[in-house]
């Protein structure tokens, strides 16, 4: 089989099972484990997939920029986010995270409500604005470009000075085995932060996000209470999440 084959038939599996598994590759395709893990780092050289241990899993979608990702799966954010500001209740605290989805939440928090919406995302905070009933709490640090997030050491630390009822986190990747997953470390270390200063962590995943992975590990499953998605209920990976023991919310 050619390498040109072999690609396309990497593809194909992980389209088909949603991941790789490099030794079962090889001993159908009677190659060597080492060939199979070579074209595995080629597709991932150019974004098509995610290494992991053993093989590679479907890359996520979310990992381009902040402007280009405004356009990825609109709806299916606006249906997740629906659902995401049904449960902050009045006279609550949540801390928003940034990114796309969680800018559709603040978009859709009733204008009266009135809450404490604690954010490291000058984006988010400015969505409020016209949100008469929302205090606003701002986290600073150094900008992240790439999400509109503040974060690093500052960042942290005044995470670490505050607490909510809910936390709503962002994340580019949700997988069983890989769990919650996004593609920058300091991003990550960030998430833990805020969602630890939180009683309950909703994970906000759009259909696009539903068994994909990043580099970076967010949190275990055990510290999150739910998933809110628009995802099919009866989709394979979204029954295997439910296995775990986490919540998942339909949205849509």
């Amino acid at each position: 089989m050619l390498a040109a084959e072999r690609r396309d038939h990497l593809l194909g599996l992980l389209a088909r099972d949603g991941k790789v598994v490099a030794k079962d590759v090889a001993a159908d395709l009677g190659i060597s484990e080492d060939s199979v893990r070579r074209d595995l780092r080629d597709l991932a050289a150019e974004g098509l997939v995610q290494r992991v241990y053993g093989g590679a899993l479907p890359v996520s979608p979310a990992v381009v920029d902040y402007a280009t990702r405004q356009s990825v799966a609109p709806d299916g954010k606006r249906a997740v986010a629906s659902v995401a500001a049904g449960l902050v209740r009045p006279g609550g605290a949540v801390i928003l995270d940034g990114g796309t989805t969680a800018l559709a939440v603040a978009r859709a928090l009733p204008p009266d409500l009135g809450c404490t919406v604690i954010t490291h995302s000058p984006t988010i905070a400015v969505a409020l604005l016209d949100h008469p009933g929302a205090e606003i709490f701002l986290l600073g640090g150094r900008v992240f470009k790439h999400s509109a997030v503040a974060y690093g050491a500052a960042a942290v630390e005044a995470a670490q000075n505050v607490s909510a009822d809910l936390c709503l986190l962002g994340v580019t990747g949700v997988h069983p085995e890989a769990g919650l997953t996004t593609g920058d470390a300091e991003e990550a270390a960030m998430k833990r932060a805020l969602s630890a200063r939180a009683a309950e962590t909703y994970v906000l995943a759009s259909s696009e996000k539903i068994g994909t992975a990043s580099r970076f590990r967010v949190l275990p499953w055990e510290r999150v209470t739910g998933v809110i998605t628009d995802a099919d209920p009866h989709d394979a990976v979204v029954r295997q999440v439910q296995e775990l023991g986490v919540e998942v919310l339909t949205a849509g």
